[in-house]
């Protein structure tokens, strides 16, 4: 093999594992131009590599590899299928935005995916041989969307030939753009939004192109081997499956690591966890079959990077060090108190004088002094301590707000530091909802007519602030979040323990403590003025007595101003929020040192 190839090469191998990594998926072939793979993996094909000197080849496969990463990680054909338009040029449009949607959450989080997919677009654009208004159409449509969601730079030569198309694509566009910008995480809405508002352009495009292309497909199977449907029908089976795992509510992927991408910037990719942890435990009712949701398709589980950008966080963590200043002092001794108990407990012990084992050199002095004397061996004890895993569970409702959210925040923030010293895993979620009234799961209710007895009837927004498995520094920018105007609304408080044990279960942790901080009984007006009174309240109780009975779970929790040991076994009340960071220290201090099956 020559420089030439191995450069080829080399290059290939960059690509397919900068795809791998960016997807987070390993189960893939990467193939270029024609090359046959025979793999039961998924194929992703890119465009042929034959010419070194000719950059535009290179730039179109690197632009063509994210982009594709990107449609693996962040599009779900289900529910792109869901809100298709019909006709042959909307399906074209259609299909444009949704490229354009996940290839803006990839911009964001990479900046190397950005530039190789504006400079591809850049060099793609200028080269364009547009011969119909169809073509025009396309093309202008795309400029339009990656100018106002990709801040790309405007080409004053391509916009003449755009022109008579832009005046109305900004006249249906312009009053939501921000809201498809605001929305490219969630696609179920995004789709929805796109595909209304081509249907808002008025495209001479009918239903008749739409019909002849499922006539065409139907020929075409019956063109097909029996194998060849086959194989189509178990690929649709998979997209299925994976789309289950997507709207079944799954946390976030947790771990992160970091590697190189080609330009040599740092790509997060975030860990290959199992697709049962993925999964919230569904199969469980928690002791309350009775509960439901009216509709879950507009809940969220969010990371609170995902919420604000880096300098928002910033200002909002400086906040909560300027608070943290006030209690620095009370909070750092007991948090001193805890790690001295914690440790001591991991402190290594010996027994000495054996007869067999690691050779005590420490007595060798007595056989200088009488080698009759026997040599002296020693045994480290085994340590009791277990392997644990806190997670400490907050309310972000609005009745939270001031100066409890703030010392909640402080104490988790100081637990966490306090606990990874002594080798405790610790993780930090927090629950809300996105709207004050119902939010989209009310409004698809009243829709639908005003079913009686609905079920929870709001947005749910669950919040990881900090994972298990991310360092304390790294995470800390993000617990600032909490005094963010507008940020804590109601609390369910029954699917956010349900939330919060599911992950804890598939941990591999010996020991796991579920700490809950609330201030008040699960409120929700929208659900409580649609079911009866009890509703959410009868729900946490049996979920929290389901955990307490069955799960090997500890459960605790702090009501601030409020009894909770009506819900929770494990339970204290504080009736001042400074009390706070000290019942929880205690608390855990007594839960590690003294393994307590009650709290006093």
């Amino acid at each position: 093999m020559d420089k030439k190839e191995d450069i080829i090469e080399n290059f290939k191998t960059a690509i397919s594992s900068t795809l791998k990594s960016i997807s987070n998926s390993d189960d893939l072939e990467v193939s270029f131009g024609n090359e046959n793979i025979n793999s039961d993996k998924k194929v992703i094909r890119l465009p042929r590599l034959e010419n070194l000197n000719n950059k535009d080849d290179f730039l179109k496969t690197r632009a063509y590899a994210d982009t594709e990463a990107l449609k693996i990680r962040y599009s779900s054909k289900i529910t792109y299928k869901k809100h298709e338009p019909i006709g042959k040029i909307s399906k074209k449009l259609y299909e444009i935005a949704e490229k354009i949607r996940y290839e803006k959450i990839g911009s964001d989080k990479f900046k190397g995916i950005k530039n190789n997919i504006n400079n591809y677009y850049t060099q793609r654009v200028n080269n364009l041989d547009l011969n119909t208004s169809e073509d025009k159409l396309i093309e202008a449509f795309e400029y339009y969307l990656r100018q106002n969601l990709l801040d790309f730079k405007r080409e004053k030569n391509l916009e003449k030939n755009f022109k008579e198309f832009q005046k109305n694509i900004d006249k249906k566009f312009k009053s939501k753009i921000k809201t498809l910008g605001d929305n490219v995480i969630d696609q179920f809405k995004f789709n929805s939004l796109v595909s209304n508002l081509i249907l808002d352009l008025d495209l001479e495009d009918t239903a008749e192109n739409d019909r002849n292309e499922k006539h065409d497909d139907k020929s075409n199977n019956k063109n097909k081997s029996p194998a060849e449907n086959e194989t189509q029908s178990e690929t649709s089976k998979n997209d299925e499956n994976q789309e289950m795992s997507i709207d079944s509510g799954m946390p976030e992927l947790e771990q992160i690591t970091e590697q190189s991408d080609i330009d040599g910037e740092e790509v997060e990719v975030e860990d290959n966890t199992s697709s049962n942890e993925k999964k919230l435990d569904s199969t469980r009712d928690y002791g309350d079959k009775k509960y439901k949701a009216y509709t879950v398709e507009f809940d969220e589980i969010i990371k609170a990077e995902d919420l604000e950008n880096d300098e928002e966080l910033k200002r909002l963590r400086d906040n909560l060090d300027q608070q943290l200043l006030q209690l620095q002092n009370f909070i750092s001794k007991l948090a001193n108190k805890l790690q001295r108990k914690l440790l001591a407990k991991q402190n290594r012990s010996w027994v000495f004088d054996l007869e067999e084992g690691m050779l005590d050199t420490s007595r060798l002095s007595r056989i200088i002094i009488d080698p009759l004397n026997s040599l002296s061996f020693k045994k480290e004890k085994d340590i009791e301590f277990k392997d644990t895993l806190v997670t400490i569970l907050i309310d972000n409702s609005g009745s939270m707000r001031g100066k409890p959210i703030s010392v909640a925040a402080i104490c988790a923030d100081i637990l966490s530091k306090t606990l990874e010293r002594c080798l405790v895993k610790v993780e930090i979620l927090g629950f809300t909802t996105k709207h004050w009234k119902g939010g989209s799961s009310r409004e698809k209710w009243m829709k639908n007519n005003k079913p009686v007895f609905p079920g929870r009837l709001n947005d749910l927004r669950h919040i990881i602030y900090k994972s298990a498995d991310t360092p304390w520094r790294q995470a800390k920018k993000n617990m600032g979040l909490m005094l963010k105007e507008g940020l804590l609304k109601e609390n369910i408080d029954g699917e956010a323990l349900k939330w919060a044990h599911s992950k804890m279960l598939f941990r591999k942790e010996e020991r796991k403590i579920l700490m809950v901080i609330s201030d008040g009984a699960p409120v929700d007006d929208s659900t409580l003025s649609t079911n009866s009174s009890d509703f959410l309240e009868s729900n946490l109780k049996k979920v929290v007595k389901s955990i307490e009975d069955k799960s090997n779970i500890e459960l605790l929790a702090i009501g601030i101003g409020h009894d909770v040991t009506r819900y929770y076994n494990r339970a204290i009340k504080i009736s001042d929020v400074q009390d706070l960071g000290d019942a929880m220290i205690n608390q855990l201090t007594d839960l590690f040192v003294e393994n307590k099956k009650t709290l006093h």
